[in-house]
């Protein structure tokens, strides 16, 4: 018996239900879920014209202008997309923008190529809709702490290690840093808080113990955490991932270098990897060379300079050891220090990666913890 229609949100997107989305790439563009695939039923141009003709003459007007517009050629090749990904995804759903004319339309398609293909009730709007809802809750039941620490001590390898959490970073891209740009480009805000609250509402369906995420500014890159998450993470109380400088100093080469030239190196050769990442941290330093006064700004780009070639002509990474410490001790750790004495945060408990991890894992509520000054 085939599926009926549905609007049961939360198993849809936290049971990553394979969803054909039918809206336009530009719509697509903005915003979208993690498991939908973008099968449209028009194109950007003739959903522009079919926008245009329903503003200038109402729906019948528009109606008919699509069907001219989707030819009988084209008309086949939508739907044999569609029934592809129905024989490939027979537990899937399909929606347009309100769950309206467009996925109707591609229903109809489908059932006259034998295929009966339910929809999402509300379309995409419904499914966006749900996401605000659910997530603004689930942030404000949500006992959450936060895993602090100076640039380099390991939190990200900490956090991921952890039964509990969810990594913002990764969901946003970017390693929040001034130097933390990933190889390609961040997603849309629409996208990252669509994947967010996805990942968040698993997390808490997972397990209702602390949920811990990493201390972070508002921005991450050039994206900016959902409100009610920002607003909860000022009032967590958090733990303090304490490492030693020569091993920050380790953790950003393997972070900022080793692992940077790895993804350049999958579209670029060695050398042109290395050469561009040099460029970029070249271009990050500039961005913060005003903080950095110049003597010092003139000294990191030395050392950047003499780092880079050691690593693209002898494949050596040591040099690259003074200009992260040096950005370690007099950029990243006087702004760490500060930022940290104008939180009111409760402390927990501070230590090393095995101290916290140990914490994290056991089954005392929070509260049972004094906090540390």
């Amino acid at each position: 018996m085939p599926q009926a229609d549905t609007d049961d949100y939360r198993r849809l997107l936290l049971k990553d239900v394979p969803l054909i989305d039918t809206r336009a790439p530009v719509e697509f563009a903005r915003g979208a879920f993690p498991q939908a695939c973008n099968l449209p039923l028009m194109d950007d141009e003739q959903r522009h014209q079919v926008g245009l003709r329903y503003k200038q003459a109402g729906q019948d007007a528009a109606i008919a202008l699509g069907k001219t517009l989707l030819t009988p050629t084209l008309r086949a090749a939508r739907t044999q997309a569609w029934v592809e990904f129905s024989q490939t995804h027979p537990d899937g759903y399909l929606y347009c923008f309100r769950g309206g004319l467009r996925s109707r339309i591609t229903q109809s398609w489908l059932r006259d190529a034998g295929v009966h293909y339910p929809r999402v009730v509300g379309g995409y709007k419904a499914l966006r809709r749900f996401l605000i809802d659910a997530f603004s809750a689930a942030v404000e039941r949500a006992p959450l702490v936060l895993l602090g620490g100076r640039t380099g001590s390991g939190k990200t390898q900490l956090l991921t290690s952890l039964p509990h959490h969810v990594d913002l970073e990764a969901i946003a891209g970017h390693r929040g840093s001034s130097f933390g740009h990933l190889d390609g480009e961040q997603p849309t805000p629409i996208q990252f808080e669509n994947t967010l609250a996805i990942h968040w509402l698993r997390a808490m369906e997972d397990k209702p113990a602390p949920l811990m995420v990493e201390a972070e500014g508002r921005l991450i890159g050039s994206l900016c955490l959902p409100l009610p998450l920002w607003q909860k993470m000022q009032a967590a109380p958090c733990v303090l991932l304490e490492t030693d400088l020569a091993q920050r100093v380790s953790i950003a080469i393997d972070d900022y270098v080793v692992d940077l030239t790895r993804r350049l190196q999958t579209f670029l050769p060695r050398d042109d990897a290395i050469t561009h990442l040099g460029e970029r941290h070249r271009h990050s330093l500039y961005r913060i060379r005003k903080r950095l006064g110049g003597v010092r700004y003139e000294q990191a780009r030395k050392l950047l300079d003499a780092a880079v070639c050691a690593h693209r002509d002898h494949d050596a990474l040591d040099g690259y050891r003074p200009f992260v410490a040096l950005l370690l001790k007099d950029y990243y750790d006087p702004m760490y220090d500060y930022q940290l004495s104008q939180r009111s945060t409760r402390v927990l408990l501070r230590g090393d990666a095995e101290t916290l991890r140990d914490w994290a894992t056991t089954s005392s509520p929070i509260s049972s913890l004094p906090s540390i000054a």
